[in-house]
């Protein structure tokens, strides 16, 4: 049987409270700069709660899935927000481009890394997936990775490197992402790019099978060059 989101949402609130350690609280949100209140709840153990979750609430629709993650998103825990992303990372093949609009405002409210990377990892690259080079919702990834958000920035240049590190992926638009960030001064940024940069390294794009930069711009040449 089905059960109501807003029970689903309770259930899961209350079992990732569970899991909670108050030492592990502290040293979170300190470690995370964060001034939201902390669980102290692991990241597998949020995600293993989630999966566990899901497969007895019969939440799989996209409109089911979407509120659960709106519902969890409005709590100021960090936990609970943590696991709307992994709620949308698990029904990700419900997801359309359409949805990512969610997924833009959860990346200007996430305030850290620890949300903005497993939603740009796991939720919106599953989204933009597509076999070969090409990715969907380009048109999205495009705009954010001009927005004036640097989390948003990051998450552009992140969404792409799943498929990337795997040996496929669109090459051409991580590097055409890069060198416009050129003059980056944010941190987060210029690490996401070094990110891409060091884990495809260890298998070169399909896009640039010798491993030569053949479709890179000047600064993702420069970093092939040098490895």
């Amino acid at each position: 049987m089905k059960d109501d989101v807003a029970s689903v949402a309770d259930r899961l609130t209350v079992a990732l409270a569970g899991h909670g350690d108050a030492e592990r609280a502290e040293g979170a949100a300190r470690y995370l700069k964060s001034m939201r209140p902390h669980l102290g709840v692991r990241v597998p153990d949020v995600r293993g709660t989630v999966r566990a979750t899901l497969r007895t609430s019969g939440v799989a629709g996209p409109e089911d899935v979407l509120h659960l993650a709106t519902r969890l998103w409005a709590s100021e825990v960090h936990e609970h927000r943590l696991a709307a992303v992994f709620v949308l990372a698990q029904r990700a093949g419900a997801l359309t481009c359409e949805d990512l609009a969610m997924v833009e405002h959860m990346l200007r409210e996430a305030e850290t890394w620890a949300i903005v990377d497993p939603l740009a990892t796991e939720v919106v690259s599953a989204v933009t997936a597509r076999p070969g080079s090409t990715v969907a919702c380009g048109d999205v990834l495009d705009r954010w990775a001009r927005d004036a958000d640097f989390w948003v920035r990051r998450a552009a240049l992140l969404a792409l490197l799943p498929a990337l590190r795997a040996g496929g992926g669109d090459w051409e638009r991580f590097s055409r992402y890069a060198d416009s960030m050129l003059d980056e001064r944010e941190l987060f940024v210029r690490k996401a790019i070094g990110w891409v940069l060091r884990d495809t390294a260890r298998r070169p794009p399909s896009s640039s099978p010798s491993g030569s930069p053949d479709v890179a711009g000047p600064l993702v040449a420069q970093a092939y060059r040098a490895r």
